[in-house]
């Protein structure tokens, strides 16, 4: 993609304003919160500390707005404690400029490296160094320094109690994220009735995941109706897909496959349905129809083989999803050993080791995040100086923007910048207006900024352009509150807005970190977590009687993870404005298509997994050994753009046909699996593609 085109691109996305579902309650809680704050110190304090501590209460409203899983409370408490010491440390600093800008720097570095632990938790740092480059305007003593950041704190504390006092659709993100996961395998069904090999996106299921690991304290107050549909669900999805298989279920045309349709469709519906109850928190409903579907024929089984073994562990996994989700709402303590299983989300305390790891992972050169880093805190430094050097006041809008739009990645930040202009743009010219128009007086002045806030909070998810209109017009009101000129507010904030922006693009387009070349890499993990899972259940079709589900289950999630970072690296590098280094568009989707099928043939054969007591096979252990050896020189060749050979792991497999015959599912699914990894080979190895097919024809 040239220059020109990821302009155009991510202008059009930066200024796309999205369609979401709003929640006007939880808005109106926020807003509350920061009329709360402005209020108390406009009775007892002074306009200037209602003006500074009121941006603890936005921020720490802002957090809890995020998508994380951990209780809201907890996220506006950690807003308030970073911003509380962020400010403390900036007023010590504000009595030289050489001193604020080494602060700076080193808190803008560690906040850029934030983004290593998480999302949420670089977005929270990116708060507190805002807050450190808005509230410090004059330099003060300890004592005033404490009092500046008692009063940030102060604003988080309100917020955290609104959300204690007032809760709002108590576990409503677990209930969305679960639902969401049962409505993406209905809709996986149904699609099976059409396309038996439809592919199926594993995000739902990846943040119904997330959504579920929970704390010990979460654990005692989780309603029963969040804690068993999911394991059903994840054991849902091989038996539709195997059921649904034209040559491991049921036969492409004829009765077995209108039964195996009828039976998706039914399925589908169950899986609606439990999503709606989970979603509102209500019994499930089903329809006499849809029940009478599930039922085994009067006239007989009309499935055979494989398909009839699928369709009725089918039946008996929706009537667990039924049951796991028709339990009462309430919260309840668990009380036997297995209630008490739940997926273990670290503590506040115990989440420092974890975070000190990811920030040691990325602390190199070649890290994106490192470099994210450096470039953020040079930025920030260079925006800081120049804009106070400017004689337009305010200076620190400047590096404040370039904080608040850069992200490690060109399409956000480049986005972000565009989106940060056009909405400044537009808020401080309606707030302009309206201070025209009414002549607020202070009072009107904070009710119009908690207003802005609210429209803020509610239309979060709208885009960051409109993100950007509600921040413009909520600083004009907010200045408005100490006697600001609206027309002077206008004049600096465009100025230094579009400066911080132009600061910020501008770094990236000369010390960018680009994903395109990381392309191969990012497959070759891929490939290798693949190779992890099919060997894993491999593992068991060779040795019954060594049953290890864990195994297999860390394989999964392992290879899914792989995958979703595949999505995500090319998404980004499609957008980049660079040629294609190491591997082409088409090539690109043909080994996705290929490892995709990898994952859904490797998902059939788990779905048909021998019994404990069935014979070991000599020859399925002798190839799944061939495939493991051949595996690690595969990924290297990805990484380095050589030929993959798959010789030694067909002749393995020939070696099998020869001794058991094509009848098993594992045969049959392995032939499959190996005409996949001959794909791949010849998506990113063109001359292999004729002697392949040769091979296959022999």
């Amino acid at each position: 993609m040239t220059w020109s085109s990821a302009l155009k691109d991510t202008a059009r996305a930066g200024l796309t304003v999205e369609r979401t579902t709003l929640e006007p309650l939880v808005a109106v809680r926020g807003a509350c919160g920061v009329a709360i704050v402005i209020g108390v110190l406009l009775g007892f304090g002074s306009p200037a500390l209602a003006v500074s501590s009121a941006f603890g209460a936005f921020a720490s409203g802002l957090a809890t707005f995020q998508r994380s899983w951990r209780p809201r409370p907890i996220l506006a408490l950690a807003v308030a404690a970073g911003l509380g010491v962020s400010t403390f440390l900036g007023y010590l600093a504000a009595f030289d400029h050489v001193v604020f800008v080494t602060l700076l720097a080193v808190w803008t570095l560690l906040a850029g490296m934030a983004w290593a632990i998480g999302p949420v938790s670089g977005l929270i740092a990116t708060q507190t160094v805002a807050v450190m480059l808005v509230t410090v305007t004059l330099p003060t003593s300890v004592a005033g320094a404490a009092q500046h950041g008692a009063l940030i704190v102060f604003g988080g504390l309100v917020q955290a109690a609104l959300i204690v006092l007032f809760p709002i659709r108590p576990w409503g993100r677990q209930r969305d994220a679960l639902a969401d996961a049962l409505a993406a395998e209905a809709d996986y069904a149904r699609r099976l009735r059409h396309d038996p090999v439809a592919p199926f996106d594993p995000q739902p299921l990846m943040d119904a995941r997330h959504a579920a690991e929970l704390t010990p304290s979460q654990a005692r107050s989780r309603p029963r109706q969040l804690a068993g549909p999911r394991g059903v669900a994840e054991r849902l999805r091989p038996v539709l897909a195997a059921l649904a298989d034209p040559v491991l279920g049921a036969p492409p045309e004829g009765p077995e496959r209108d039964r195996a349709r009828e039976l998706l469709g039914a399925a589908a519906s169950v899986l609606d349905a439990v999503a709606r109850a989970i979603r509102t928190g209500k019994p499930v409903r089903l329809s006499p129809e849809t029940m009478a579907t599930l039922e085994v024929p009067a006239d007989g089984p009309k499935l055979n083989g494989a398909a009839r073994r699928s369709a009725l562990r089918l039946m008996a996994l929706l009537a667990d999803v039924v049951e796991a989700s028709d339990e009462p709402v309430k919260p309840t303590r668990p009380t036997t050993p297995e209630e008490r299983r739940h997926l273990l989300r670290p503590t506040v305390p115990r989440l420092v080791p974890v975070a000190l790891r990811a920030l040691r992972r990325e602390a190199r050169w070649s890290s994106a995040i490192g470099r994210h880093a450096v470039r953020v805190s040079a930025v920030a430094c260079a925006g800081y100086v120049v804009g106070t050097a400017l004689p337009l006041g305010h200076g620190y809008w400047a590096p404040m923007t370039s904080v608040m739009v850069m992200r490690p990645d060109f399409a956000q930040t480049y986005q972000r910048g565009i989106a940060r202009f056009a909405g400044t743009l537009v808020g401080v010219f309606i707030g302009g207006g309206i201070a025209v128009l009414t002549h607020p007086g202070r009072y009107v002045c904070a009710g119009l900024s908690v207003l802005c806030v609210g429209l803020l909070y509610l239309l979060m998810q709208s885009g960051y352009f409109v993100v950007s209109a509600c921040i413009g017009a909520y600083v004009v009101f907010l200045l408005g509150i100490v006697g600001e000129a609206w027309s002077q507010t206008v004049q600096e904030r465009l100025a230094l807005t579009l400066l911080g922006g132009l600061l910020a693009m501008a770094a990236y387009a000369l010390f960018p970190v680009w994903e395109t070349t990381k392309l191969r890499d990012r497959l070759g993990d891929w490939l290798r977590t693949t190779g992890d899972y099919t060997l894993a259940v491999l593992a068991l079709h060779a040795r019954p009687a060594d049953r290890r589900p864990r195994r297999v289950r860390e394989a999964l999630l392992d290879c899914r993870a792989a995958r979703l970072e595949w999505d995500e690296a090319a998404a980004r590098a499609q957008k980049e404005p660079v040629r294609h280094r190491g591997i082409s568009r088409s090539a690109e989707r043909a080994s996705e298509a290929a490892l995709i099928t990898m994952g859904r043939v490797t998902m059939l054969m788990e779905a048909h997994l021998p019994d404990r007591d069935a014979e070991p096979s000599p020859a399925a252990e002798k190839f799944a050994t061939t495939l493991r050896i051949a595996l690690p020189t595969a990924v290297e060749a990805v990484r380095v753009r050589e030929t993959l050979d798959w010789s030694k792991p067909r002749a393995a497999l020939t070696e099998w046909q020869e001794k058991e015959g094509d009848e098993g599912v594992a045969v049959r699914a392995s032939e499959l699996l190996m005409d996949a990894l001959e794909e791949l080979g010849e998506a990113l190895s063109p001359g292999m593609k004729g002697k392949n097919r040769a091979k296959r024809r022999g």
